[in-house]
């Protein structure tokens, strides 16, 4: 994955991605992926290609070994399962947080100390 600059996540091209798909999946604009992958076709990425994101992160207060980046899917109901803790931990974790509004690329907050993967 390419090193992508702050304000954007890391992504791989899937079947059927192109820049139009992504921003609406990941609630950015056609442009401002371009602005940041300016060597890549928006029309027609190829399969398996990095390029990196923008989204909008609010950061929770927190450490930065507790931070987690809401991923397609994720619900607290779903983390809180994959990680062996309760629904209202994470909840207390989160004030101000909307669990049934989750964005793509949010990061919140997670009681366990999550180490990183390369």
């Amino acid at each position: 994955m390419p090193l992508c600059p702050q304000g954007t996540i890391p992504y791989k091209i899937k079947p059927g991605d192109n820049f139009a798909v992504l921003a609406k999946r990941y609630n950015t604009t056609v442009e401002a992926i371009t602005a940041v992958n300016s060597e890549v076709n928006p029309d027609n990425p190829k399969i398996g290609q990095s390029i990196c994101i923008p989204v909008r992160r609010s950061i929770v207060p927190c450490s930065p070994g507790n931070r987690y980046i809401v991923k397609a899917g994720d619900t607290f109901s779903k983390l809180a399962s994959r990680y062996g803790i309760t629904l209202n931990a994470i909840i207390q974790m989160n004030a101000g947080v909307d669990p049934s509004n989750l964005q793509v690329g949010q990061i919140i907050c997670l009681p366990i100390r999550r180490r990183r993967t390369r």
